[in-house]
């Protein structure tokens, strides 16, 4: 399939109300408003296709990117590559697509990830901060989770919107996962007070670390 005809196909897919949804959550214009449902129906369709992919990335389209993600092959990209796309990144959503479909499957992630928490460009500190999230539910072996603690609670309050999500996502790992670091974590997070008041639809879990460290320790000790 052509770029051409890969953007005139997700351009007839969009709608006005995912417009207006993604200018919500911080997106520009350079959008179709596809619905992700959508985009990964058009994903199965055409498969994996690594040129494609890099094409549709450079159009900077929203839709174009998030497709692009889904067809890229992780192994296929440099380091040098990922740490370029992941810098280039606007919005929210691509950021996070982009991390858990390639960044976490690439070879060097935890190169990149190392390099990323030392890093001041936001989008990168946010990809850092999130495998850092995912090796603190996961592998915990070799970080210094007291010393990730004393980062959150030095730098998350002035931290860019697009990486205290992810530092807080970290916050709410290690109260849930690490019991002995439990009782710090709800401390920061409550010193911080960062999500407290963030709108919740009803049914799910408040980002707000404490509630969420609360609610995932109490459903592990009913079983659920």
């Amino acid at each position: 399939m052509t770029l051409e005809h890969t953007m005139a196909r997700l351009e007839a897919l969009g709608n006005d109300r995912m417009r207006a949804q993604n200018r919500k959550n911080g997106a520009g214009e350079n959008q179709f408003g596809v619905r992700l449902g959508d985009i990964r129906k058009v994903a199965k369709e055409i498969k994996a296709d690594h040129g494609l992919a890099m094409e549709l990335w450079e159009t900077g389209n929203i839709e174009a990117r998030l497709l692009a993600i889904l067809l890229m092959r992780p192994k296929d990209l440099p380091a040098e590559e990922v740490d370029r796309l992941v810098r280039s990144v606007d919005f929210a959503q691509v950021a996070d697509w982009l991390t858990a479909y390639v960044v976490k499957k690439h070879p060097d992630r935890e190169q990149l990830r190392r390099a990323w928490m030392a890093d001041g460009d936001p989008w990168a500190a946010r990809a850092g901060w999130s495998l850092t999230s995912e090796r603190i539910g996961k592998e915990r072996d070799g970080l210094d989770l007291p010393g990730l603690l004393d980062r959150i609670d030095a730098e998350m309050a002035d931290a860019a919107p697009e990486v205290q999500w992810t530092m807080n996502f970290c916050l709410a790992g290690i109260g849930i996962h690490v019991p002995e670091l439990r009782e710090r974590a709800v401390a920061v997070g409550e010193r911080l007070g960062i999500y407290r008041d963030y709108p919740v639809p009803k049914g799910c879990t408040s980002p707000f670390a404490p509630i969420w460290i609360e609610e995932m320790v109490s459903r592990a000790e009913r079983g659920e």
